[in-house]
């Protein structure tokens, strides 16, 4: 009779790897001739992990699970229905009024550029800006162009993109009532002795995440808006929505509020430094108050991990077919989880094979 066959660690991370880019590309291969319905089921995934969330919360106060799937669906709906009639609107009129003054706005830029060069040359310092304006007009002045004459192609995207939201939508409620029932049939091709850790980490992480974010988003944006009228910033409902809505890519705000106060630097330099500074302010109150009350530690990575996983998550995306802004929503949380796993899989390792005891030497004779 055979015994059992036991491999060591790195025979068994050998053998893993290649298995691991096998799947990946097999699964590519069944998932780049569906797109875009992958992203679109994962999209409605992450909408269902999000409405269940009040759905739990209220029925562990007392209320029955249909009556509280109605209610958090009837308020998901009113809250679209009236960000579609108030909110959108605005965000549309001051798109389009942006995109009408923008050149004039390069315009500004380049003769603060051109003034810039002036006061460097008066005084001897090595600079060239008329180089990089000219470029920079240039190329900015053709993208404004386009987006305000290519209308037929907006319209024609608005369809696809409503299309696509419907499906989302109608995914999302079908998963929301009975996605109990299909975690637990996938539940059932996991090792027993797995099972546990995988679902309590996708609940955990999944979860806690991406309902953080989507919080953190909505609170910042409202704050910046808020702070942004008050102050009379143009275009600022435009630019606050922005700013909260990369919220949810890690250190992609900061690179929005740093090009929003660019690009109002073009007008007014002072502006700028306004919302330059406003923004930094708020966005660190609600990092450092906010943040660490409503998700604590639930991603458990370092910066570093995190900036690394941000890039892999767009390829892996891509490749894949879900597109690389989903990959970067997902690569925070997939990271997460998979650090997670292999510090499971660590500790099984070190108690299947323990480090062997260090040698004692012997004791010298009298």
């Amino acid at each position: 009779m055979l015994e059992r066959l036991v491999l060591p660690p790195w025979l068994r991370f050998s053998l893993a790897l290649p298995l691991l880019v096998l799947n990946l590309w097999v699964l590519r291969q069944l998932l780049v001739p569906l797109a875009p319905f992958p992203a679109l089921f994962l999209t409605a995934a992450l909408l269902a992990f999000l409405l269940d969330i009040p759905s739990r919360w209220l029925i562990h106060r007392g209320l029955p699970r249909p009556v509280a799937l109605l209610l958090v669906l009837g308020l998901s709906l009113s809250v679209v229905v009236l960000a579609a009639l108030v909110l959108v609107p605005r965000l549309v009129e001051q798109l389009g009024d942006l995109v009408l003054a923008l050149p004039s706005w390069l315009a500004q830029g380049e003769t603060l550029l051109g003034q810039l060069q002036s006061w460097a040359t008066e005084r001897g310092l090595p600079t060239d800006f008329g180089g990089l304006s000219s470029d920079l007009i240039t190329r900015t002045s053709k993208i404004a162009s386009q987006l305000s004459q290519q209308v037929l192609g907006i319209l024609g995207a608005t369809v696809s993109i409503t299309v696509n939201t419907v499906i989302v939508l109608v995914l999302a409620v079908f998963l929301l009532l009975g996605g109990e029932g299909i975690a637990k049939g996938l539940a059932e091709w996991l090792p027993p002795g797995t099972r546990t850790l995988v679902l309590t980490t996708l609940d955990r992480t999944f979860r806690g995440y991406f309902a953080g974010q989507v919080v953190l988003a909505l609170i910042l944006s409202a704050a910046q808006s808020l702070v942004f009228t008050l102050i009379g910033i143009p275009y600022g409902v435009l630019f606050a929505v922005a700013i909260g809505y990369t919220t949810l890519i890690p250190y992609a705000s900061a690179l929005t509020i740093v090009g929003v106060s660019v690009l109002l630097a073009l007008q007014d330099p002072r502006t700028g430094l306004e919302v330059l500074a406003v923004a930094i302010t708020v966005g660190q109150v609600v990092d450092q108050v906010i943040q660490p009350r409503l998700m604590g530690s639930i991603v458990g990575l370092q910066p570093a991990w995190l900036l690394i996983s941000l890039p892999i998550g767009a390829r892996l995306g891509g490749l894949l077919g879900l597109g690389e802004l989903l990959g970067l929503l997902l690569a925070v949380p997939v990271a997460s989880c998979a650090k997670t796993f292999l510090d499971a899989w660590s500790l099984r390792l070190r108690r299947e094979w323990p480090e062997p005891e260090p040698l004692r030497s012997a004791p010298a004779p009298e």
